[in-house]
């Protein structure tokens, strides 16, 4: 059920206390006491960080975590597409590693999440002064709520330091004032620790908690937590990692169809029914005819005549396409190529042989989207580059598919957080690196347990990975061709060493420092206990 996601759409914002100087807005303050009279408004107020993260996690069209996570790595780009696309070369430079401490791909996340941090202790500070009693809920029930809350929290946490690094940690409103820098190690700790004292206290996913925090979303923040503990405080956590993930393969945490599990359709855990996979643990939560409320992705990944293709009413900015070397990734065999992406000529939705008509370089011919990104009307070869694009260059996104507008649930696909294959995948990296980073019966079997679906018997039989096969370079390239558009592969390839070391396609490798992203200069600015990271 999605009933949660109106809540906050009609009630419309729950303001906050002022803030700290980690983000610049100021908002009005309330009193708990005269707010919180009934559910509906004490709901109101526990919903406002989840509708708040569907502008930094997901591919909405802001400056946000999902951008610095995948336009920095080597599976997607936003290259310049003739007159279209340049934007002050800001796209150019997070691929090539070149960003500043003045811009704001590197602002925007830092405000959004720390704004989104801000959501959550206003709603904890505000509800444990209620007394949930009297205004006809239950102590147990302020309990979980909080419990959830702060679990959340984490997870905000959990985040920023993937990208930042050493950062403040604030748990009250408006105090400090000047919150110093904490080491990483630090927030790692605050994350693990709030997260093992409340997710016991969280209710197991259910069909009834979508979009919520239950305790299979707990479990898998652990899980990533866990699997990234080496980077992040330099010693390993395998072992925990594998004991967060067994939570969920075991069944132990719920699930929103029954105990989770491996979808066999390869659309399900992405399309308009989303809510209903039993793959996914935590999404961010949509319905767009029951609250106009969509995961608006059209303007970051469509062509300017995408209607045309997908029998949509909107139109794409043409912007966000696969590199190529990623696109070559995938065996022509794999499923995931020919379902999650669109490459060749496209055709007007219904029809096999009325073509889609360019706009641009591509002016009333055939709209053909080719791998390449490069000059191709002007009869350019090579690898092209990152200024060098076209209307039609590069695949294309299909991962997520809306439906039509007169379909009852048109757009109304929640943006996947966490699925059980990555659980799986996770299990299967913490125990190969146990290993020595070489792999065991166990981890082919994790991993072929989930790839089975991307193949057609005939081709899984010659693709399956066997303990030869199975390198420490094999299992990042499959996360990624698992993963892709998921906002995950700049951390994968930090963590496997490869993201500042690495050459993909146009992209050379740069300095260990950009392994993270620096602290927006405009935070140094008004914050003296702010440290900036190394080699900014």
């Amino acid at each position: 059920m999605k009933k949660f996601i109106l809540y906050a759409s009609l009630l419309g914002v729950i303001t906050l206390g002022s803030c700290t100087k980690l983000d610049e807005n100021v908002y009005n303050s309330i009193i708990a006491t005269n707010f919180y009279n009934n559910r509906t408004e004490v709901m109101a107020a526990v919903l406002r960080p989840f509708t708040h993260a569907s502008a930094w996690v997901s591919f909405m069209d802001n400056n946000n975590y999902w951008r610095l996570n995948e336009l920095t790595a080597d599976q997607v780009a936003w290259p310049q597409k003739g007159r279209h696309g340049y934007d002050g070369a800001q796209w150019i430079r997070l691929h090539n590693h070149e960003w500043t401490v003045t811009d704001n791909t590197i602002k925007g996340p830092w405000d959004l999440i720390w704004q989104g941090i801000g959501f959550c202790n206003n709603t904890i500070q505000d509800l444990e002064k209620v007394d949930f009693v009297k205004i006809g809920m239950t102590a147990d029930e302020k309990t979980s709520i909080i419990a959830e809350t702060k679990v959340l929290r984490a997870w905000h946490y959990l985040k920023l330091i993937d990208i930042y690094g050493n950062i403040p940690i604030v748990t009250t409103v408006g105090t400090p004032l000047n919150p110093p820098t904490k080491t990483r190690k630090e927030v790692f700790d605050f994350i693990e620790k709030e997260i093992k004292d409340n997710v016991e206290l969280l209710k197991p996913l259910s069909a009834n908690l979508v979009g919520r925090v239950s305790k299979a979303a707990g479990y898998a923040m652990l899980s990533e937590l866990y699997l990234n503990a080496e980077v992040w405080t330099g010693t390993p956590r395998w072992d925990d990692c594998i004991a967060a993930s067994d939570k969920i393969i075991s069944g132990q945490t719920g699930g929103l169809n029954g105990n989770a599990d491996l979808d066999p359709d390869i659309y399900a855990p992405f399309g308009v029914s989303n809510d209903k996979s039993k793959e996914n643990l935590f999404q961010i939560a949509y319905d767009f005819k029951a609250a106009d409320w969509r995961l608006g992705f059209e303007g970051l990944f469509w062509h300017y005549n995408q209607k045309q293709i997908n029998g949509t009413d909107r139109n794409g900015n043409n912007a966000v396409v696969v590199v190529p070397s990623a696109f070559d990734a995938y065996k022509d065999t794999d499923l995931r190529k020919q379902k999650w992406f669109l490459i060749g000529t496209q055709y007007k939705y219904g029809s096999t042989t009325d073509p889609v008509l360019g706009t641009e370089e591509y002016n009333n011919k055939p709209l053909v989207f080719v791998k390449e990104i490069r000059r191709n009307s002007e009869g350019e070869t090579g690898e092209g580059g990152m200024t060098r694009g076209e209307e039609n260059s590069g695949a294309r996104f299909n991962k997520y598919q809306v439906g039509l507008p007169t379909d009852a649930s048109y757009w109304a696909n929640d943006f996947v957080l966490y699925r059980i294959t990555e659980t799986y995948y996770n299990k299967a990296e913490a125990l190969m690196r146990k290993n020595g980073n070489v792999a065991t019966q166990e981890v082919v079997d994790l991993i072929n347990k989930c790839i089975v679906r991307r193949f057609s018997s005939a081709d899984y039989a010659v693709n399956r990975y066997t303990i030869a096969t199975l390198t420490p370079d094999e299992f990042l390239a499959e996360r990624g061709r698992e993963f892709v558009f998921e906002g995950k592969r700049r951390e994968d390839m930090v963590r496997f060493g490869k993201f500042t070391t690495n050459t993909w396609w146009d992209h050379k490798p740069t300095t260990a420092t950009k392994a993270l992203f620096p602290i927006p200069s405009s935070q140094i600015a008004i914050n003296p206990g702010i440290k900036q990271n190394p080699g900014y």
